[in-house]
């Protein structure tokens, strides 16, 4: 080995002797606050979605595609609908799940172990009948759009009071639209006694309507829903308007007045042939309590993608929001919803950003107490180095002291010899060899004076 290397080396030992308790510190302090603060998500993740081919699968479908980007495998977790999701939330089998507004009576321990991450859309009330069905009750003014049209103007069904002896499906048991159809048909003093209300799953009520076994069918869904999209392009199906929407708002507070436009599901078809007014509850996407906060940033992120868009009854932007919540607003939600993406997951990898942002404060503090600390280092370094050869001194001087009174100086000669045969092996780094030479000076000169003696 060369001499540069053996006194570089040599220079490096020394430093990470006197550096490296400070560099173990440190990183003691990193893994604890990373072990503390756990800044980086699970892997994995689940989400309770709905029935198939619902609007609820459908954005379950885009959520995993979106968090897949980043390492995140979404598990959907398919149910009967929004009041089995809240269910599953609360049973702990769901991590998220989408909730409509007025699905259930909340529960006290809600609060506390469920949060909001924002409104995400509005789910109408389509009620969609059997125009067949709708000729066979008595021509009323209740039953036209509007009283003054003439005696061969259609019937239309516009009042819940006119579903009395009618078959109708109001949705499966773990759906919110049982629920909801029920505080509908109270407020409109309706008994549902008086109906046929059955309650079988989308795709065979869809089937049954479409037979004629049922005069009505309920939902309470995006429009991104398959079913709604078919139902509302075909013949002899027609869509109950509902023209006290605004008074229902007022009655219910999770229900907001919509209008579908004229002609906005087919321009060219003109469907519908005229502006029809629903009822809305708000679905948010719900969150346990505990859920890394980071899983929280990147489902409102991909919330803001997805929900973004312009449709039939938002414009651009105006979800995901903080309206029109059950629940208290998570506060990673709030600053994700209002603000845009962060800075440095513009231009780093999820992974990296995510856990620069969330370590960056404990961070500054560890370097705020690390770096005072660090300027002993160097000093602390040069004492290491010079100790080696300063140690020598004493038994140097002691020599030179025993010298004073005594005539035979050939012991300490011999003793003088020996110290410096160890001092000749004395390693420094080169920077400090002028103490080393400084030392054997000094011998010398003790020598030459026993010598004189």
């Amino acid at each position: 080995m060369s001499k540069t290397i053996r006194y570089t080396l040599l220079s490096l030992r020394d430093l990470w002797a006197s550096a490296g308790p400070f560099i173990v510190l440190t990183i003691t302090l990193l893994v604890l606050a990373y072990w503390w603060l756990d800044p980086n998500p699970p892997k994995r993740v689940t989400l309770a979605t709905g029935p198939a081919q619902s609007a609820y699968e459908e954005f379950g479908k885009r959520y995993a595609k979106i968090l897949a980007g980043d390492g995140i495998e979404v598990v959907l977790l398919p149910s009967q609908g929004s009041a089995h999701n809240l269910q599953l939330l609360r049973e702990g089998k769901a991590d998220l799940g989408f909730v409509q507004g007025g699905t259930s009576e909340q529960r006290p321990e809600d609060e506390e172990n469920l949060e909001s991450l924002g409104s995400l859309f509005v789910e109408p009330v389509w009620l969609f009948y059997r125009e067949d069905a709708a000729k066979k009750l008595p021509a009323t003014p209740a039953l036209r759009a509007n009283p003054d049209e003439g005696a061969a103007a259609p019937a239309r069904l516009n009042s819940l009071t006119q579903l009395e002896g009618w078959r109708v499906n109001a949705g499966t048991a773990g759906s919110g639209i049982p629920n909801l159809m029920n505080k509908l048909l109270a407020s409109n003093k309706v008994d549902p006694l008086s109906l046929t209300i059955s309650e079988l799953e989308q795709t065979p009520a869809t089937v049954a309507f479409l037979e004629g076994r049922l005069d009505a069918i309920v939902f309470a869904s995006a429009p991104e829903s398959l079913m709604v999209q078919m139902l509302l392009q075909t013949p002899g199906i027609a869509l109950m308007d509902f023209p006290q929407s605004e008074a229902y708002s007022r009655r219910f507070a999770f229900l907001s007045p919509v209008l579908l436009p004229r002609g906005v599901v087919d321009l060219a078809a003109n469907i519908p042939a005229r502006d029809v007014r629903l009822v809305a509850p708000t679905t948010a996407l719900l969150s346990r309590q505990g859920t890394h906060p980071a899983l929280l940033q990147l489902f409102v992120q991909a919330g803001n993608q997805i929900h973004g868009a312009a449709g039939w009854f938002k414009r651009a932007r105006e979800y995901p929001n903080l309206l029109n919540n059950e629940l208290p607003i998570s506060a990673e939600a709030e600053r994700s919803i209002k603000n845009d993406k962060p800075f440095l997951q513009r231009y780093l990898p999820f992974w990296v950003a995510n856990l620069v942002e969330r370590m960056w404060l404990v961070m500054g503090i560890i370097i705020a107490i690390m770096l005072p600390l660090s300027r002993i280092v160097p000093p602390l370094y040069e004492f290491r180095v010079r100790s080696r050869i300063f140690r020598w001194y004493g038994q140097l001087r002691d020599i030179e002291n025993r010298a004073e009174g005594t005539q035979d100086t050939g012991p300490l000669l011999d003793e003088l010899n020996q110290l410096e045969s160890r001092a000749e092996k004395i390693a420094v780094p080169l920077s400090y060899t002028d103490e080393l030479y400084a030392l054997r000076n000094n011998i010398h000169l003790v020598r030459k004076k026993l010598q004189r003696l």
